[in-house]
């Protein structure tokens, strides 16, 4: 009879541990894995029960005379499950409150932790004569089959709000905190099932360690080890488990098919990007199995590119990235449109411009209309429309403009856009939409067959209409077709000027929006505190209609943002420096820390103090990947810092003038789009705020902007 193939898992938990014990030690934790994935029945790894531990099934390995493993080596059965490794006395202390079991409903392995409760049988649970705390209404069954373990159910009912269940999330299962939140926030117990919970189809066995390693829930936080490789590039970055562990609700995303495109949300820090990642290693390796067919993974800037770019390369292997096309959209077209003799340049505005202002000699006096209306128009009206001929500007709904016009004053405010486009064809130069629409035009002209069996968007709120018109053209459209567009973005998190209804634009996402809660990078307090920034601004949700926050939480708690004011721009960079020794003395690593600012200007100014004081800076440019190995205190635009993320954010010069900065929001007569202007620069204080894991300061000198209360 052949011998059971032994399962071995490393928990997430492992290699939190992992990451922080001394290099030395790491190497023989690695050096131990190696046997204990080769055999770990072998007699050299020598397992000694732990006497206070509450779980029968764990046992303490010997790493050196002062570290020891904490595994899970089951009385029958093939699976092992690494799930700690620390000093002597707190790995004990650790197994001395841990029970690791599978949920009776769902299936799933979890560990739990025992300070208060003791380990008991799967039975019924009586109801309580009087349910109290916030989750009164919720009966026990109904607890438990959202994948609270049994043994909680109790320390449930003592909670009594949202600060006394943060409090608690560090003792229950990830599922069982998330279902919690979700009721708190509102949410029925069928909602929450829906979004959650993967039940077992079948009656669950609660001895079957290795089937419930293969439920989406024990896969969040248990990686079973099957690539020596990937396990190497696993442990020399223990810390980035975006990796290998993903969400159920991620998880349901990334690993299936799809009848059409699909759009998920989800606030910063819920993973979208990972998933995106996810999404696309997925479709290259069971998808496009076709050797001319890849995928496109595209996005709205050159940086985000480069960072996507250097992501994929740590979760793929080669053969799978080479499957892969990583760019921008502009891009792409730029590529597409000169390998197809295109006579145009594309241009960002350095030589139209000029012309612009040239055509601005057109205005009609007699309407009154400031030059910045024509631009508003230009860009929210006839450019995401495609409009080229008045005929079509008669016609052309004007949504979201703050000024009426009538057929009238169309036809005169006509001639501006007209001479402007006379000045670009005689120029031979066209603005990014006009190439966009001139690409859509030769692919359907020439009816190109492109080699993308599927297209994965990310940060599609700062994409407009004629983008996603042309992202629909690149792949296969019809009732036939599965897996071709996926989209992730974040109203919250538009900093550019575009806005898109997918719908408009031939891309049917109904049945197939998905969102995403859980915050798993920033500290529920920082969250909190960027959410506030925009309290009461309108989000949309990419297809006309509105988006919330509601559900929306951090797992991670930590310090309150600081809110420092100061009367020169002197105090300020000396409190920075001030700070940055701090974090040198504390261990930190600078490279861990990085300061934003609204400009490159201010950035350079600090830049100049940085190292004036002796400290090394490393800018983070536009159109590269932010290089992890170079050593230094980063420095990045607020627009440019989006898709990073660092342990310390320290927003700069945060004052009035600057924050909103005044070219962005006074340069207009029309009160919607200043408003409008005024909600995307909140919004880019939003982004740079959320992309700390750990501390938020934030800095202002002068006069503060309005945006933020200052401690003094």
């Amino acid at each position: 009879m052949a011998a059971m193939k032994i399962k071995v898992a490393i928990a997430s938990d492992f290699l939190s541990a992992f990451s922080k014990i001394p290099r030395k030690q790491q190497n023989k934790v690695m050096d131990f894995i190696d046997k204990f994935r080769d055999n770990p029945m072998s007699p050299g790894i020598n397992y000694e029960k732990i006497n206070a531990a509450k779980d029968t099934n764990l046992r303490s390995v010997r790493i050196d005379n002062t570290y020891r493993a904490i595994v899970l080596s089951p009385e029958a059965g093939n699976v092992y499950l690494l799930l700690w490794v620390d000093h002597h006395d707190a790995a004990y202390d650790w197994a001395s409150r841990r029970v690791c079991n599978v949920h009776p409903e769902t299936g799933s392995l979890q560990v739990i932790e025992v300070e208060t409760t003791t380990v008991t049988e799967t039975k019924a649970i009586p109801a309580p004569e009087q349910p109290v705390g916030m989750f009164a209404e919720i009966r026990d069954r109904q607890l438990v089959s959202l994948g609270i373990p049994e043994t909680l159910i109790d320390l449930v009912r003592t909670i009594n709000d949202e600060d006394e269940l943060d409090a608690m999330s560090s003792r229950m299962p990830e599922e069982a905190y998330d279902a919690l939140v979700m009721l708190a926030a509102g949410y029925s117990v069928e909602q929450v099932d829906q979004e959650l919970v993967a039940a077992s189809a079948e009656a669950v066995d609660t001895a079957d360690f290795a089937a419930a390693l293969e439920t989406p829930d024990s896969k969040r936080r248990f990686y079973v080890v099957d690539d020596e490789m990937e396990l190497k590039a696993i442990l020399s970055a223990p810390l980035e488990k975006w990796r290998v562990f993903l969400h159920p609700s991620q998880h349901k995303l990334v690993n299936r098919d799809w009848n059409g495109p699909v759009r998920v949300l989800g606030g910063a820090g819920t993973g979208k990007t990972v998933v995106a990642l996810h999404r696309a290693k997925w479709l290259a390796q069971t998808r496009c199995q076709d050797g001319r067919k890849r995928v496109l993974f595209t996005t709205f800037t050159r940086n985000l590119a480069a960072d996507i770019k250097a992501n994929l390369r740590k979760i793929c292997g080669e053969e799978t990235f080479s499957r892969i096309e990583v760019t921008n959209l502009d891009r792409w077209v730029s590529e597409f449109l000169r390998k197809n003799g295109y006579e145009f340049e594309i241009d960002f505005g350095r030589r139209t411009g000029p012309l612009w202002e040239k055509a601005l000699t057109m205005m009609p006096s007699d309407l009154g209309y400031e030059p910045s209306f024509y631009r508003e128009e230009w860009e929210q009206v006839i450019q995401p429309q495609g409009i080229t001929t008045v005929t079509d500007y008669f016609k052309a709904p004007r949504l979201g403009r703050g000024t009426r016009l009538n057929r009238k004053a169309r036809k005169e405010v006509w001639a501006v856009f007209e001479e402007y486009r006379y000045l670009l064809d005689e120029n031979g130069l066209r603005e990014p939409d006009d190439a966009m629409r001139d690409a859509l035009q030769l692919l359907d002209q020439k009816g190109h067959d492109l080699p993308y069996c599927a297209v994965v968007v990310d940060e599609a709120q700062d994409m407009g209409h004629q983008a996603f018109r042309l992202i629909r053209r690149l792949v296969p459209d019809g009732d036939e077709v599965q897996n071709d567009i996926f989209i992730v973005g974040d109203g919250h998190q538009r900093i550019y000027r575009h806005k898109v209804v997918l719908g408009q634009c031939g891309v049917n996402i109904r049945g197939r929006s998905r969102k995403l809660r859980i915050n798993y990078r920033t500290t529920e307090e920082n969250r909190r505190w960027a959410v506030g920034l925009l309290e009461g601004v309108p989000v949309d949700d990419l297809d006309g209609g509105a988006d919330d926050q509601k559900g929306y939480k951090s797992l991670l708690h930590g310090e309150q943002p600081a809110v420092h004011h100061f009367k020169t721009a002197k105090e300020e960079s000396d409190h920075i420096v001030s700070l940055l020794k701090e974090c040198e003395a504390n261990g930190q690593e600078l490279s861990t820390v990085c300061i934003v600012a609204r400009t490159n200007g201010i950035l350079e100014q600090y830049k100049a103090e940085l190292e004036a004081a002796g400290i090394k800076t490393h800018m983070i440019h536009r159109g590269e990947a932010e290089k992890r190995s170079v050593t230094g205190v980063r420095l990045a635009t607020m627009h440019r810092i989006k898709g990073l993320e660092f342990e310390t954010i320290i927003v700069g010069s945060v004052n009035e003038g600057i924050v909103p900065f005044s070219r962005a929001v006074t340069n207009t007569d029309d009160p919607v789009v200043r408003k409008e202007s005024e909600n995307r620069e909140r919004a880019l204080l939003y982004v740079a705020a959320t992309r700390a894991k750990r501390q938020v300061v934030v800095c202002s000198y002068g006069r503060a902007s309005q945006f933020i209360q200052t401690d003094n």
